[in-house]
């Protein structure tokens, strides 16, 4: 068999946002595609900062009181630091599908939705090292060639031909 025909027999691997399966051997311009994400989400954080500040501009324009304005600051932080953890947390494992339910998960998008900074921030972090999820993507794919090889190779043969220990095969 093959090597081509292995490749389509077995395992595909996981597209990744922005890098599809370049991830795999680093190839068809995955260093450009890193950099290039890693710049836009940092232009993207910056351009939300900026916007931020505009709002809040406005919350003193409008004297509304050095409550409000604390309350939004530290709410946009709040939610930027809880949304950077989580989008770090989904590069390194996959969430458990049992420990939340959706209703959480769906209170949990406006969250992520106030706190994009954060989100923004993360992926150019990890940009910096490798595709965002690239090693939960990888050992998972890792995973599967390998079950995939043993179930391969363990079912090799004709099994009618086979002889059962102490019995010998006539001819």
């Amino acid at each position: 068999m093959s090597d081509e025909h292995q490749a389509a027999s077995g395992p595909r691997p996981e597209p990744i946002r922005f890098f599809g399966t370049t991830w795999v051997d680093h190839g068809d311009g995955y260093a450009l595609r890193r950099a290039g994400v890693a710049a836009g989400s940092l232009a993207a954080a910056a351009a939300g900062a900026f916007l931020l500040r505009l709002g809040y501009e406005g919350l003193a324009i409008a004297n509304v009181g050095g409550v409000v304005n604390a309350m939004v600051v530290i709410g946009f932080a709040v939610c930027s630091a809880i949304a950077f953890r989580r989008t770090w947390e989904r590069f390194v494992r996959r969430p458990d599908a049992g420990s939340r339910d959706e209703a959480a998960e769906r209170s949990m998008h406006s969250l992520m939705m106030i706190g994009f900074i954060g989100t923004l921030l993360a992926y150019f972090f990890r940009c910096l090292v490798e595709a965002p999820g690239e090693r939960l993507h990888r050992a998972e794919y890792e995973e599967a060639r390998t079950r995939h090889e043993r179930r391969r190779t363990t079912r090799t043969g004709n099994p009618a031909a086979r002889t059962r220990k102490g019995r010998r095969k006539h001819p």
